[in-house]
């Protein structure tokens, strides 16, 4: 019986040669850093994209309560006349503040596409 060692040229012919093991050994800091700044990117262009979506999404939502207060439809079918209890300077009061939240959330909105689009190019834009 005879014990053979192995010699180094075996050895370094035996390293891997695929895989996502070996090739996560054999990277270099240059294309870690590349990897770890991809990531960091993306995560927050996801993050800028769900801001912007979000502001969006509120501002349809704040429009659409300004819409609902024009409804004055008659309170049943049959009638003709307008809601009786229907109050001006309540009306007056909630349209404004709403018109004021609207006009806040265009802002952020128009701040933070304008950010996304600077930051991330076309990688950030929102659909």
């Amino acid at each position: 019986m005879t014990d053979s060692a192995p010699d180094a040229a075996t050895l370094h012919s035996a390293r891997p040669t695929g895989g996502a093991f070996g090739t996560s050994l054999h990277r270099n800091n240059k294309s870690i850093r590349r990897d770890r700044a991809d990531a960091l990117a993306a995560d927050a262009s996801t993050m800028y994209r769900r801001l912007v979506e979000d502001l969006q999404l509120e501002l349809r939502q704040l429009r659409r309560r300004q819409e609902d207060l024009l409804d004055l439809s008659p309170t049943d079918a049959d009638s003709l006349v307008p809601a009786a209890d229907f109050d001006a300077e309540a009306f007056a009061s909630d349209d404004h503040a709403l018109s004021v939240q609207i006009r806040n959330v265009e802002i952020k909105l128009d701040l933070a596409t304008a950010r996304l689009n600077y930051l991330f190019g076309d990688a950030g834009k929102v659909a």
